[in-house]
């Protein structure tokens, strides 16, 4: 038996924002926070591919119970596009479908190719995305050989701006690199838009580089890397915090605050959404929901009985 190690963080846990390094998945990020603060009870909310960098948020110890309920249906990303490509995996990691001179399209054609893709739009995943079909993920099939195709879904992009264009010439074609921010709803894919540049430009294009700089109201002022993490072991938002800047909140009494602990209802006050019950001074009880003439716990952080 090997010996039992003691988790360097409380029973509440709270949530650890990672910025991610390139070329690891995000379960490789969950198994080095485990290791890291030596305890198995860790997630991750939401996927970021093994090319990306930046925010990926976990949850560690009883807050793990918080991923499920944060609202991270907004997103923001750095990202570099290459005309003049097309590839099967929409990125740089995948085979080359067609390579095309891109040193003859216009700024302006670029411009209104970025516009043409931004609101709401339908949009057809990347074939190796983690959509399931028929059971399996696409990823999987695609991989197997299969010839993957995914129906287009809706999706907005609120922002999908050029920042700079660097023209490449490799000797045997010109490839158009560009720099660009994109803010997007969950289940965007950049690597489409990149695709899509590309095919309405009649040249091709893929992703050759990813950076998520936010997700929801994470951003990467809140994230730290895992050699980071290495060298100071703790939460980034211990579960109070990661309460107060994830949801809204009302304050409880004291006879309210005994009352979540045992899991019962409140009185509804006109709060919108998930929302988070908090002490005076600022402890987190319960996450409510108000349905009706009832404010109900959805998760109750301190439960009765729970030291912490």
């Amino acid at each position: 038996m090997g010996e039992q190690r003691t988790p360097l963080v409380n029973a509440l846990g709270g949530l650890l924002i990672v910025d991610k390094d390139g070329g690891m998945t995000s379960h490789d990020v969950v198994s080095r926070a485990r290791k890291l603060l030596r305890t198995r009870k860790i997630g991750h909310a939401g996927t970021l591919d093994p090319m990306a960098t930046g925010v990926l948020v976990l949850g560690v110890e009883r807050a793990t119970k918080m991923l499920g309920l944060l609202s991270l249906t907004t997103k923001a990303y750095t990202a570099t596009v290459r005309l003049g490509q097309s590839t099967v995996t929409d990125d740089a990691e995948g085979e080359v479908l067609s390579t095309t001179s891109a040193a003859h399209v216009a700024d302006a054609d670029i411009a209104s190719g970025a516009t043409a893709l931004t609101g709401d739009i339908q949009q057809v995943p990347a074939t190796v995305s983690a959509i399931k079909v028929g059971g399996e993920r696409a990823y999987a099939r695609a991989r197997a050989g299969e010839d993957v195709e995914l129906p287009a879904r809706p999706v907005t992009v609120d922002r999908f701006d050029i920042l700079e264009r660097r023209d490449i010439d490799t000797g045997t074609t010109s490839f158009v690199d560009l720099d660009v921010v994109v803010e997007c709803s969950s289940g965007t894919y950049v690597r489409a838009l990149a695709r899509d540049l590309g095919e309405t430009l009649g040249v091709g294009g893929h992703l050759t580089a990813l950076r998520r700089t936010r997700v929801g109201p994470f951003t990467l002022d809140h994230a730290r890397t895992l050699d980071q993490l290495s060298d100071d072991a703790t939460l980034n938002l211990d579960v109070d915090s990661a309460a107060r800047l994830a949801f809204p909140h009302r304050t409880v009494t004291a006879a309210e605050e005994e009352a979540l602990r045992d899991g019962r209802w409140l009185d509804p006050i006109g709060v919108e959404g998930i929302h988070a019950a908090l002490t005076t001074d600022g402890r987190a009880i319960a996450l409510l929901e108000e349905k009706g003439k009832r404010s109900a716990p959805v998760f109750v952080v301190r439960p009765r009985g729970l030291i912490d």
